[in-house]
C-alpha cells in the first residue's frame, strides 16, 4: 500500500512539471502558444482522491516549475528576489487548486464555466494585489493567433484568458467522458466547444476583414523609432555618455532620410539625470532644432528633490511640449512597496528611488504643422502590461499609444516577446496603433487589429541590434466594447462563482475532473 501511494505520488509530481514545462515552453517561444490549449490538462488529471492539503501542494509545485521557467530571466537583476517573486506568483496556483478542487463534483457545465471563472478572477487579483503583476497572463501566449485575439476588444484579456482554460478543462471533460461512456455528455461538450470556438473565430475574422480602406485625402502620421542597443552596463556609465549620445544622433540622422512627423527614443534614452546635467538637455535641444522634428525621449527628471521616471516631448523647435511621470512604478525595482516591511531588499535588488507621477499627461503634436492634431499616450516600461492605464489614455483621447521601454536587464531571453504580448494586446482591447521604442528591442509597430509589423532589425532575431524604423500611421476611430466597458467579464465571473457557491453546491459522486 505504501509503495502504491508513493508511486501515486511520483506520478502526480511528473504529471504536474509537464504541465508547469508546457505552459512555461507557451510563454518562451513564438510558435508555441499552441501548447497553452491542453498545459493544465495533466494536472488535471491528477486531481482524482486528491485532499484539499495534496491539492494544495500539487498546484503549487506546479506553479514554482511554471514561473521559475517564465521569468527566470529575472535572475539577470536579482536572484533572491526571482526567488521570492517565484514563491509568491506560485501562491495563486495553490489558490487556484483549493477554490476548484470542491466544485469538480458539479455537472459538466458546471465544470466548463466555473474553473475558467476561477482562473481568470484569480489572474485579476494578482494584477492589482500589492500593487499587481499582470505579466504572463494565459491569454497573452496567443498574441500572434488574430482570429481569436480579436474578442479582446469586448472581453479585454480576459476573454483569451477564459477560453484557453476552458479548452483545458473541455479536453479533460471528453477524456474523462470516453474512459466511462458517457456518450450524450462527450456530445454536449462537444456541441458546446465547437458552438463557442466558431462564434468567436466568426467575429475574429469578420473583424480583421471589416477594417475600411484609407481615403485618399487622409493624411498619414509617419514616425519613426530608434533601438539604440545601448548595454545596460554602458547605461549609467559617465565614461560613456558621448557614446551614448552619438548613437541616438547618429540612429536618428539616418532616419530623418524617412522624413517622419515625429522620432521616438526609448525609456531614460537620455544617459544624466535631467535636471542635474543640464548642458545635455541642452545639447538635445539644439540637436532637436537641427532636425526640424518633434522628439518623444525618455529620462529621470528630478523635480523638489524627488526622482521621476518620464517621458518628454520636444517640439521641432527644441522646446519643452509635455512631460509625463510614470503612474505605475515596478515595486523592489523603482520603490520599496510597504518599506518599512521590506527595506532589507535594498540590499539584494537594483531598487531605485522613483516617485510616482500623479496624472495621464497626453502628448499633443498639434502645433507641429500637422493638418489634423494628434493625441497620443505614453506608456513607460512595464506599464502597458496594465490594460487600466492603456484604457485611461484612450478614453481621454488618445489617437494612439506609445510604449517605451528598456528590456535590456533581462538579456537575450523570452522576457522581450512576453513583454511584447502585451503590447498587442493593448492594441487590440483599445482598436489604436501602438508603438514600441525599445532600448534592446523589440521595437516597431503594432496595428489595431494586433498585427506585430516593421520591426526594427532583422525581423527573426529583432533583439539586441541597433537601428531604427519608419512607418505611417493612419488615425481611425474604431468602436471598441471593452474601450468603453473596462473589465466586466471579471465581475461576471465572480457573479458566477458566487451564485456556484451559495446555490449549487450539491454533494454527489466525482464525476469530472477528480
Amino acid at each position: 500500500m505504501l509503495r502504491q501511494i508513493k508511486k501515486q505520488s511520483v506520478i502526480a509530481l511528473g504529471l504536474s512539471f509537464f504541465s508547469a514545462l508546457l505552459l512555461a515552453l507557451s510563454f518562451s517561444f513564438n510558435q508555441c502558444g499552441m501548447l497553452a490549449w491542453f498545459a493544465f490538462v495533466p494536472l488535471f488529471l491528477c486531481l482524482n482522491n486528491k485532499s484539499l492539503k495534496q491539492t494544495f501542494l500539487l498546484f503549487f509545485i506546479t506553479g514554482i516549475f511554471f514561473w521559475a521557467g517564465a521569468i527566470y530571466w529575472l535572475v539577470n537583476v536579482t536572484l533572491t528576489g526571482t526567488i521570492l517573486l517565484v514563491l509568491y506568483l506560485a501562491l495563486y496556483f495553490a489558490l487556484f487548486g483549493l477554490v476548484i478542487r470542491p466544485y469538480t463534483r458539479h455537472s459538466r457545465l458546471s465544470i466548463l464555466l466555473f474553473i475558467p471563472s476561477a482562473w481568470v478572477l484569480l489572474e485579476y487579483c494578482r494584477s492589482h494585489l500589492l500593487t499587481g503583476f499582470p505579466w504572463a497572463l494565459l491569454g497573452y501566449s496567443q498574441y500572434l493567433n488574430l482570429p481569436l485575439i480579436q474578442i479582446a476588444d469586448i472581453t479585454g484579456i480576459w476573454g483569451v484568458s477564459f477560453l484557453v482554460m476552458l479548452a483545458n478543462v473541455a479536453i479533460v471533460e471528453i477524456i474523462w467522458s470516453l474512459k466511462t461512456g458517457l456518450w450524450r455528455r462527450l456530445k454536449m461538450t462537444l456541441v458546446t466547444l465547437t458552438l463557442l470556438f466558431s462564434l468567436i473565430l466568426a467575429y475574429g475574422y469578420l473583424r480583421l476583414a471589416s477594417v475600411k480602406p484609407i481615403a485618399a485625402t487622409q493624411r498619414a502620421l509617419r514616425i519613426s523609432v530608434i533601438q539604440g542597443n545601448i548595454p545596460q552596463a554602458l547605461k549609467w556609465e559617465i565614461s560613456a555618455r558621448e557614446f551614448v549620445m552619438n548613437r541616438y544622433f547618429n540612429l536618428t540622422a539616418a532616419a530623418l532620410k524617412d522624413t517622419p512627423d515625429l522620432i521616438i527614443w526609448p525609456e531614460a534614452s537620455l544617459p544624466v539625470v535631467l535636471e542635474e546635467e543640464p548642458a545635455y538637455y541642452g545639447m538635445l535641444a539644439n540637436y532637436v532644432k537641427t532636425t526640424a522634428r518633434p522628439l518623444v525621449f525618455g529620462a529621470v527628471t528630478k523635480r523638489a528633490g524627488l526622482y521621476y521616471n518620464s517621458a518628454l516631448l520636444l517640439s521641432k523647435d527644441g522646446a519643452l511640449l509635455e512631460r509625463y511621470d510614470k503612474l505605475h512604478l515596478v515595486p523592489f525595482g523603482e520603490y520599496i512597496p510597504f518599506r518599512n516591511v521590506f527595506s532589507f531588499l535594498e540590499t539584494i535588488a537594483p531598487i531605485g528611488d522613483i516617485a510616482r507621477g500623479k496624472k495621464y499627461t497626453l502628448f499633443n503634436l498639434r502645433h507641429q504643422d500637422l493638418n489634423i492634431p494628434r493625441q497620443f499616450g505614453v506608456l513607460i516600461c512595464f506599464e502597458d502590461i496594465f490594460p487600466e492605464l492603456a484604457r485611461g489614455f484612450v478614453n481621454r483621447g488618445a489617437d494612439f499609444l506609445v510604449n517605451i521601454t528598456n528590456d535590456a536587464w533581462f538579456g537575450k531571453t523570452s522576457e522581450a516577446y512576453q513583454h511584447l504580448a502585451a503590447s498587442v494586446f493593448r492594441a487590440v482591447e483599445n482598436r489604436v496603433t501602438l508603438v514600441r521604442a525599445a532600448n534592446t528591442g523589440v521595437s516597431g509597430f503594432i496595428d489595431p487589429q494586433g498585427r506585430v509589423v516593421f520591426l526594427v532589425g532583422r525581423e527573426a532575431n529583432p533583439l539586441f541590434t541597433s537601428g531604427y524604423k519608419s512607418r505611417d500611421i493612419f488615425i481611425r476611430r474604431q468602436p471598441s466594447f471593452y474601450k468603453r466597458h473596462g473589465d466586466f467579464l471579471v465581475t461576471a465571473c465572480l457573479l458566477f462563482l458566487l451564485f456556484i457557491t451559495v446555490f449549487n453546491r450539491k454533494p454527489g459522486r466525482r464525476d469530472g475532473l477528480a
